[in-house]
């Protein structure tokens, strides 16, 4: 079992660039195809052109044609220096039904993480958790800021026996037998449970031939279950998180908070989310 296929999503921003060397990183480890997805805001026409004035929504399109033409550039450049086979689609439509069906196709999928001080960077709201609950496929998702120096080789597993963290981890199955140090991480909520959550997952990985150590952290009084992960993450220098995505509804992880939402806003380091 590997990838085969990576899909990374492209833009405008500034981000950009870190994330298609990331993605690219990704396709030389497991020789393969990387498709650059290239998507941007539709809506920001709307706010900068009055639809009666033609000349401005002409000047729009020609900006948004440059652009387009600089980011095919810049990725096919990349890629050739890279030495991987790649492809560049633009596709028109719906950003968000792109994303989750050429994703579809793909083995993993790139995406950058939202950031409030790029405008360039926003797709759509809600982009990154709809790609991740619509695609069937799992998301990488890169931070928005900091160098990435090591992919995959020090993981944290984040378990709470859910459906979506099983998914998560067979997902990442080809990511952790490349792996040098595997860490099983459980949150503890109740300690009378006679058997530690982690032991089983452990037990699975060593006959997948992943050898991965566990530990079980209590939650810090008044931190969320998402800190607690990415504290011993960081703490143990970790260059990747596993986890599922939304094993509660999503529209109270919206409304209360949850550990997805924590980790798609505050996380430092890529994370594999699967639903």
């Amino acid at each position: 079992m590997s990838w085969k296929t990576i899909l990374v999503h492209l833009d405008d921003s500034q981000r950009c660039k870190a994330r298609t060397q990331f993605a690219l990183d990704v396709a030389r480890r497991f020789d393969a195809h990387v498709i650059g997805l290239y998507l941007v805001c539709q809506d920001v026409v709307h706010h900068l052109c009055d639809p009666a004035e033609p000349l401005l929504s002409s000047a729009y399109e020609d900006l948004r044609r440059i652009s387009q033409g600089n980011a095919c550039a810049a990725f096919e450049h990349a890629t050739k220096l890279a030495g991987v086979n790649s492809e560049w689609r633009a596709p028109a439509g719906s950003v968000l039904g792109a994303a989750i069906l050429h994703g579809r196709h793909a083995d993993a999928i790139v995406l950058g993480q939202d950031d409030p001080d790029g405008s360039a960077a926003f797709i759509a709201r809600h982009f990154v958790e709809d790609v991740v609950l619509g695609s069937g496929r799992p998301v990488i998702l890169v931070p928005r800021a900091g160098d990435i120096k090591t992919l995959g080789e020090n993981v944290v597993i984040a378990w709470d026996d859910s459906r979506e963290a099983a998914r998560a981890v067979a997902d990442a199955l080809p990511v952790l037998r490349r792996a040098r140090f595997v860490e099983v991480m459980t949150v503890e909520r109740h300690r009378d449970d006679e058997t530690p959550a982690g032991i089983e997952i452990s037990a699975y990985l060593d006959r997948q031939g992943v050898r991965a150590s566990f530990s079980s952290t209590p939650r810090v009084r008044g931190d969320s279950t998402g800190l607690t992960l990415l504290d011993r993450a960081n703490s143990v220098h970790a260059d990747m998180l596993i986890a599922g995505a939304y094993a509660h509804s999503r529209g109270i992880e919206r409304v209360l908070g949850g550990v997805t939402r924590t980790l798609l806003e505050t996380s430092t380091l890529p994370v594999l989310l699967s639903h």
